[in-house]
């Protein structure tokens, strides 16, 4: 998870929760027992652990920031995370044109569903920052991101700040989702660049969203649509037992 500026007693005993509700949990589906994950009584106890997992990552800090870095931390060899580019015909035809007709869906709870280009997200107001990735495999890196606050973004499309989620669908069929507040956090960002140059395919042009506050299987790249829900969307790791919350 990200760096958070927090006393270390209090980050230790984040990390020591979170490890251990996500190695029970994430142990238990993945190891097979889908006889118990099709059971009434285990799908409660599971969301009662996750929401138990919530509320103290809230308890905890969940505003706090991430650490950010200077030019001179970046690192040299910043590895993909997930697909390289979505092998799919409508994301092949996108690129041929470069992408002059593609278009980010944005619905839900908004003021009226809406579709923008990229001029249309370029044109924004936006924030770089070098923050640091860390991916639930086991490696971190350091890298420079440009784009559009996302709670300016929010605010700018109508979207219900008072909804409970935001759910993200991309061009490789992946998906996932966060909490409002999260949304909302001032170092989440809806990425358009890398190290200053227009974000490369491998990190998910033409755009991901960047949250350094959390884990990288919750930072989606690829991104096709944007909803915003008051009922739970879940997420591709996340149907499969990784903890929903994902950082903090």
């Amino acid at each position: 998870m990200s760096r958070i500026l927090l006393p270390t007693r209090k980050l230790v005993g984040r990390r020591k929760f979170l490890g251990l509700s996500m190695a029970g949990l994430g142990a238990t589906l993945l190891g097979g027992c889908d006889r118990l994950s099709e059971a009434p009584q285990f799908l409660e106890l599971l969301g009662s652990a996750e929401g138990l997992t919530y509320r103290m990552q809230r308890l905890l800090g969940g505003n706090a920031l991430a650490r950010e870095f200077s030019v001179a931390d970046l690192s040299p060899d910043f590895k993909v995370n997930g697909t390289h580019a979505p092998d799919t015909p409508e994301y092949a035809a996108f690129q041929e044109t470069g992408f002059a007709n593609w278009r980010l869906r944005i619905d839900g709870l908004v003021a009226k569903p809406l579709d923008l280009s990229l001029a249309d997200l370029r044109a924004m107001p936006q924030r770089t920052q070098i923050t640091r990735h860390d991916c639930v495999e086991g490696w971190s890196a350091i890298g420079k991101w440009g784009g559009v606050p996302f709670s300016y973004f929010l605010k700018r499309v109508g979207a219900d700040l008072g909804a409970k989620y935001v759910g993200f669908k991309c061009d490789d069929d992946y998906h996932t989702s966060i909490d409002m507040a999260t949304a909302l956090h001032p170092q989440t960002n809806l990425a358009l660049t890398y190290d200053g140059q227009v974000l490369p395919a491998k990190y998910g042009y033409p755009v991901k969203l960047r949250m350094p506050t959390k884990l990288g299987h919750k930072n989606p790249k690829h991104i096709r649509a944007i909803y915003v829900t008051n009922t739970y969307p879940g997420g591709y790791w996340e149907d499969q037992g990784y903890n929903w919350f994902g950082g903090s």
